[in-house]
């Protein structure tokens, strides 16, 4: 009989939660035919059978498992029916236990005899259980005084007696008009990614730009696309723009590595975006992106997000991102905000909402498509000035027609 542990899938994977069993208990499976689902912190993966024979389900749906816990058996009828059948008790031993030393050892009662402290204040000690080898005293002579007793005793309960936690404080004042709701081993993941972003010292560019051009060119371009069934969005053009301003601001292509004080520069191209899902935020990752077209980052993005939207992206097409953009403007809102960095990356662009706005041109007020955002970046890695370079990169390539009909 061979058991069906859960095993380290890479990217640092602990644990997992068993989502669904595809089979039944007892069932006869094949050798590397999928029998349960395991939804880990990066995504949902099948788990085959390493031989062929009859189930033995370890662990049930719902259940938490570490790296390495053993979640089913695979073996022959004969093998799972033994597993099956209750293991004999062992009587278990009885210990005598041994008496409780009262005496306290020689040196511990010369210690206390040398304290200075009068019968009446060693005997409150006794009585509030405070040791009186290790109290200062704040009499003379560094006697030991009533009081000390008394604020040592004092000291020593509140100790012990730790403030209730905020939730114990809610659910006795409130009862029933709270819920408790387990987080998803997605949800646990994006909050340690979360709070290892949040150690990232931080700084934020933001800009707006002219997208008057691009608005008109993805305009134009969009029904010839659907034609070809390609969903064209101003995204795969912005990317280009991002992949351009990073070959020219390297930096912002790294990670910093904190142990040896030094610089990653990384030169390939993985873009990230962050893509929303039932079960929460992914990050999907277009690989070389300064090596595919429009059309084809178009149909990569779009195929990556019908993946998380269905809960069937791999963890291969959510890693090894170099940098990261996050299009709150898809979701129908957001004017600027402060996206969290991506770690281990050096910075995220957020991508908002274009709006109608009125602008100046030639003296005369006139209304432009304007496209805001916003650059958070690690500080420890590039300044403010290296930041406002990137920025400008994005900036003109967004706002330059050649560059834009030449992507198109």
């Amino acid at each position: 009989m061979k058991e069906l542990k859960f095993v380290d899938i890479g990217e640092g994977i602990t644990e997992g939660q068993i989502r669904q069993w595809l089979v039944k208990d007892g069932e006869s499976v094949k050798e590397d035919q999928p029998i349960v689902k395991v939804e880990t912190d990066k995504a949902i993966v099948d788990v085959p059978s390493p031989i062929s024979g009859v189930v033995k389900i370890n662990t049930q749906e719902g259940s938490t498992v570490k790296v390495g816990d053993t979640i089913a058996f695979i073996g022959t009828s004969d093998e799972i029916k033994s597993a099956n059948a209750p293991t004999p008790q062992k009587p278990v031993a009885q210990l005598t236990a041994k008496p409780a030393q009262t005496d306290k050892p020689t040196e511990e009662k010369e210690k206390a005899e040398e304290t200075l402290a009068t019968p009446a204040v060693r005997k409150l000690a006794r009585d509030l259980s405070t040791d009186i080898k290790n109290i200062v005293g704040t009499g003379p002579n560094g006697r030991i005084l009533e009081n000390d007793i008394r604020m040592a005793a004092k000291q020593t309960q509140q100790k012990a007696t730790p403030a209730p936690k905020f939730s114990e404080v809610l659910e006795e004042s409130h009862g029933e008009e709270i819920e408790r709701m387990p987080m998803s081993q997605t949800r646990k993941a994006i909050a340690r990614n979360m709070e290892l972003s949040w150690t990232i010292p931080r700084a934020v560019d933001m800009e707006i730009i002219d997208a008057t051009e691009l608005f008109g060119i993805v305009q134009k371009e969009r029904e010839k696309m659907q034609k070809k069934d390609v969903k064209l969005t101003f995204l795969p053009f912005i990317i280009k723009a991002v992949v351009d301003a990073l070959k020219e601001n390297p930096r912002f292509n790294s990670s910093y590595d904190h142990e040896k004080g030094e610089i990653i520069l990384k030169k390939y191209y993985n873009i990230g975006l962050a893509a929303e899902g039932p079960d929460g935020l992914k990050v999907i990752v277009i690989k070389s992106a300064d090596k595919k077209s429009i059309v084809e980052i178009a149909k990569e993005v779009h195929a990556l997000s019908e993946k998380v939207k269905n809960q069937k992206i791999s963890i291969g097409e959510m890693r090894d991102s170099t940098f990261t953009i996050t299009n709150i403007g898809s979701l129908g809102g957001g004017y600027l905000s402060v996206p969290m960095i991506n770690y281990p990356e050096v910075a995220i662009l957020g991508v908002h909402l274009i709006k109608d706005t009125p602008a100046v041109e030639d003296g005369k007020i006139v209304v432009r498509k304007v496209l805001p955002l916003s650059l958070s970046f690690d500080h420890r890695v590039v300044d403010g000035a290296d930041a406002v370079h990137f920025m400008n990169s994005v900036k003109e390539y967004l706002e330059d027609p050649e560059f834009l009909e030449m992507l198109g």
